[in-house]
């Protein structure tokens, strides 16, 4: 059941992404696209450990308001992918910020490989989890004690949201809009940007294409 209540309006909800040297773009960009189609319900925030731009894995950066260290609480959490979480594992300032705000966010998700820097901050232990597909066996080798989820487009467990590679981010973000808003709030951000959304998050066609499962 979805957590809209009738005729009433729900709190706005503080969604902070965050940044890294090397971050995916579209990890980050495709799921905000969504969340930013209801200013009245979702506010934005673009977190990092130092003010500024930050540069993608792609070149063109993203600006950072918030230093992570300086941020309140947070209702959503999302943590993306790309090629800065092999470094970012070994960043344990990033990490002891990302334990911290998980701590008391109504919502903790990643993106791709963002589920590694999940795992490594011990956030993903004993519940079950996805990652993308192609980076699977090094995100995966960040969390032993996770119940990794081979083919699953998105896999929710609890507060916990992670999806598969880079667009099923999307997908992701979608499912809890749908969650916190509705179904067919959900249905109608897709089809305002003319996005075919994936609503089954068993259907992973890149798990088979990667040799994960037959």
């Amino acid at each position: 059941m979805d957590e809209q209540r009738s005729g009433i309006m729900e709190a706005k909800r503080t969604v902070g992404m965050v940044l890294f040297d090397g971050f995916e773009l579209l990890d980050v960009f495709g799921p905000l696209e969504f969340f930013g189609r209801y200013p009245e319900q979702f506010e934005i925030l673009m977190l990092a450990e130092g003010m500024g731009a930050i540069r993608s894995a792609q070149g063109p950066a993203a600006m950072a308001d918030i230093d992570l260290a300086n941020c309140l609480p947070l209702d959503i959490l999302i943590v993306p992918g790309g090629r800065g979480t092999r470094r970012e594992v070994y960043n344990e300032s990033l990490i002891a910020e990302l334990r911290r705000l998980a701590e008391n966010a109504q919502y903790v998700t990643s993106v791709c490989t963002g589920a590694g820097l999940l795992a490594k901050a011990g956030l993903l232990d004993g519940k079950r989890a996805t990652t993308n597909k192609l980076a699977y066996a090094w995100a995966t080798s960040q969390g032993p004690k996770v119940y990794w989820v081979p083919e699953a487009r998105w896999v929710e467990d609890g507060n916990v949201f992670t999806s598969a590679g880079v667009s099923a981010g999307m997908d992701m973000a979608l499912a809890l809009i749908a969650k916190i808003l509705g179904i067919e709030t959900a249905r109608e951000a897709a089809v305002y940007t003319e996005y075919i959304w994936n609503e089954d998050p068993s259907s992973d066609p890149f798990a088979h294409l990667a040799g994960l499962v037959d």
